[in-house]
């Protein structure tokens, strides 16, 4: 097959189905890179132990595990739409979407590790956050984001409402940091204890403005 031919396969519409589970998987990986890396990167910088090797292969393991597994459940949950389109005659449902997603976080997501907790745990906020009322008018998008030529357009929550929101959680989780400690995620439990706990030790100048004990 020449590369005519090739992008005659690529193009065709009985394909693209099948080809968007490949694509899905690609840019599941992609993004995962693109988020897990820096991400880990700065946490390592800021609280890692270890030399420099140890801390590379940490970063290594956290970005490769976030992208194997946002291709996977991205290709699972396409490959499960589009059985469950086949098998109601070619007709999509509104319950497809739960399903599939609720089937590939389970097979994907379901191992409790630092990694997925993480996402998990990002996952419920939004969809927590969701639920709060919206105000009257979408979010403000640059000509370039997809947002711009999008159908839906994504609505910020209402001020009061969101006001409410950050009070209540940011009382929640300084109340569980300080009497529940064990209750939280390892990472914001790294982050909070140098915020509130290590700010609260020095033993000279160059560890109260430069350095921590």
């Amino acid at each position: 097959m020449d590369l005519s031919g090739f992008e005659n396969f690529i193009l065709n519409p009985a394909f693209h189905d099948y080809l968007a589970i490949l694509k899905g998987a690609r840019n599941g990986f992609v993004y995962g890179v693109k988020v897990r890396f820096p991400h880990a990167l700065v946490m390592s910088i800021l609280f890692g132990r270890g030399d420099i090797k140890t801390r590379f292969k940490i970063i290594y393991r956290a970005t490769k595990q976030h992208a194997l597994n946002l291709a996977k459940f991205v290709s699972l949950y396409k490959t499960l739409l589009l059985l469950q389109k086949k098998a109601n005659g070619g007709k999509e449902r509104s319950a497809d979407t739960f399903i599939a997603g609720l089937i590939g976080g389970f097979l994907v997501f379901g191992e409790r590790t630092a990694v997925n907790e993480q996402i998990v745990l990002y996952v419920i906020a939004r969809v927590v956050a969701s639920f709060i009322p919206r105000a009257g008018s979408p979010y403000s998008a640059s000509p370039q984001s997809p947002r711009a030529t999008s159908s839906v357009k994504p609505i910020p929550p209402n001020s009061q409402y969101f006001a409410v929101l950050a009070a209540v959680s940011w009382g929640a989780v300084m109340w569980l940091f300080k009497e529940r400690g064990e209750t939280i995620q390892p990472g914001m439990f790294n982050s909070m204890t140098y915020l509130y706990r290590d700010s609260e030790v020095w033993k000279n100048l160059k560890t109260l403005l430069w350095h921590n004990t």
